[in-house]
């Protein structure tokens, strides 16, 4: 927010900001506001309007220095360059969108626009504009910016967890990069399903760096996407697996877990993709080859 200017009676000339919204004239030139004789007044006490328009009438404490001759001069072109209605009230205006008035999707966009400096991210990109269910997307962008509740993050909120350990192997404690990732019950999963591809290499760390070391490789076209929809079923169904061993007695299974993955990457690939015709049972039995598709 910052101040627009109408009548000038409740906007302080030197103390608030309502030239540059980032900081105060008395910031700006801290040397004048040091020597100025009017700290406190607000615009309207700060000149007069007459014949030729709105006029300053500045006051010193002493004689201006020769060192603070320019600084002068660029305080003084800014100022006058402002435009002094006589009109209308000051009101407070609205940043985060051109007609000054607030809006809650404006407000989002600004604070989103702070939390990627100003761009979004490349993983971000990929996934918003990849064809799945809207919670899918969701669950995984709250994945990859490390909002799950797993039971590390509730922790960090300050909630009583009296069981840290993972639910698939308790020989470690539950955060995302476990859970998802480096968990021994989870990791042959990955190590199958990249040999589909004959990919090599060692895991990342995080979710985010997999998602995107899953996004980045030298695939193209139905084989990319496809891919991709595997990442995102697969770590769905880690997170549906977990929630039922946690809330429904469910037992750790390996098959279960790929076989839901599976699944979900058929429903999407019926829903999301033009021609695909294959029935579930030639999908599940020939899995690799579906992901050699070219």
């Amino acid at each position: 927010m910052r101040w627009k200017v109408g009548d000038r009676e409740k906007i302080r000339f030197w103390k608030d900001k309502w030239i540059n919204q980032h900081e105060s004239l008395a910031k700006r030139y801290p040397r004048l506001f040091i020597i100025s004789s009017q700290q406190n007044h607000t615009i309207r006490q700060m000149g007069i309007h007459n014949d030729k328009g709105w006029e300053w009438k500045f006051s010193w404490r002493r004689l201006l220095f020769d060192n603070e001759i320019d600084t002068t001069i660029n305080f003084l072109r800014e100022v006058e360059g402002q435009s002094i209605q006589q009109q209308q009230t000051d009101i407070w205006e609205w940043l985060g969108d051109p007609s000054g008035n607030y809006s809650t999707p404006s407000a989002y966009n600004l604070i989103w626009e702070e939390i990627v400096g100003g761009q979004k991210e490349d993983w971000s990109m990929e996934l918003w504009k990849t064809k799945i269910p809207s919670k899918i997307a969701v669950f995984t962008w709250r994945l990859c910016r490390g909002r799950l509740p797993t039971k590390e993050n509730l922790r960090k909120r300050h909630m009583q967890i009296n069981n840290m350990l993972c639910p698939f192997y308790s020989g470690a404690m539950e955060d995302e990069s476990h859970l998802f990732i480096h968990c021994i019950k989870i990791q042959p999963i990955w190590w199958e399903s990249m040999s589909w591809m004959n990919i090599k290499g060692t895991f990342p760390f995080s979710p985010k760096q997999h998602f995107m070391q899953h996004s980045s490789i030298q695939i193209e076209g139905l084989r990319a996407k496809r891919w991709r929809y595997w990442w995102l079923a697969v770590t769905w169904s880690i997170w549906k697996l977990r929630n039922r061993i946690l809330f429904a007695n469910a037992e750790f299974d390996t098959n279960r877990l790929f076989e839901d993955a599976i699944f979900i990457v058929w429903t999407w690939l019926r829903q999301f993709e033009k021609d695909f015709t294959v029935h579930y049972n030639q999908w599940s039995s020939n899995i690799r080859q579906g992901f050699l598709f070219m």
